[in-house]
């Protein structure tokens, strides 16, 4: 099985973001839309941990994923809380929705599995006809600094009482000509049941940030307003330069 086919073991081992991407997200919409309860349409919602949360919190929430594994899991746990949210599996390159929202997000990096300029572009068309004029779309993902090693891995554990995750992130190739990397995600679970082991590989695109700008300036649909960080700190807004590694994009539709 690959790491997103359980997508309640890979939602558990990123659940300590939950409350700091849902607080980002109701701050920079009382600053820029007026209101701390936009309706929402959440790209890539996996296990639907960010989905549950922010209906939990009265928000209208609406939630795509490409894999049917994932949106049977967020259906099931807005059941288990007798939750209401709409959930649907699409894809991100070009999907439809059937209203006007005043906030996307896309925030864990789920955007760098688009693999060329032409996928991105039309993801980026494909959002911007979701929003109202004047909506927002937080897109968070992993930009790479010019001097960045190529080879690189990252391991994190969460334990919670007697279930703990750790998820390994190790780059097996690499291509700066291309603008593409192979990743493999490595996923243990240790259960009261016994032990799961996932493991799956994704080619993802590779972006400096110069190379974004260039694309948003493709989609005259969207201003970029700031740039933060993963520390979801609306109050730190950053430059777009080769110093930023980890990315969050305040978007907004032009009218």
């Amino acid at each position: 099985m690959e790491c997103y086919d359980r997508p309640d073991l890979w939602d558990f081992a990123f659940s300590d973001e939950t409350d700091f991407e849902a607080d980002f997200i109701q701050q920079l919409a009382a600053r820029w839309l007026g209101t701390n309860r936009p309706s929402v349409l959440e790209i890539g919602c996996g296990g639907g941990r960010q989905t549950v949360n922010l209906t939990q919190l009265g928000l209208a929430v609406t939630a795509f994923d490409l894999n049917p594994h994932c949106v049977r899991e967020t259906q099931r746990q807005l059941k288990r809380r007798r939750l209401a949210a709409s959930v649907f599996t699409a894809d991100m390159r070009d999907f439809q929705t059937t209203g006007n929202f005043d906030l996307a997000h896309c925030l864990v990096n789920t955007f760098r599995h688009l693999p060329d300029e032409q996928s991105a572009r039309c993801h980026l068309l494909s959002v911007a006809r979701a929003l109202r004029p004047g909506g927002l779309y937080l897109l968070g993902f992993h930009l790479l600094p010019p001097d960045a090693a190529e080879e690189d891995c990252e391991r994190w554990t969460l334990r919670r009482g007697r279930k703990s995750v750790t998820v390994t992130v190790r780059v097996l190739q690499f291509c700066r000509r291309t603008r593409l990397e192979t990743v493999r995600f490595s996923l243990k679970a240790t259960l009261p049941s016994g032990v799961i082991r996932l493991r799956s590989d994704h080619q993802l695109r590779i972006y400096r940030a110069d190379q974004f700008r260039r694309l948003l300036q493709t989609v005259p649909e969207f201003e970029l307003l700031s740039v933060h960080d993963f520390c979801y700190d609306p109050e730190n807004s950053l430059p777009l330069d080769d110093q930023l590694g980890d990315a969050v994009f305040v978007l907004r539709r032009r009218s």
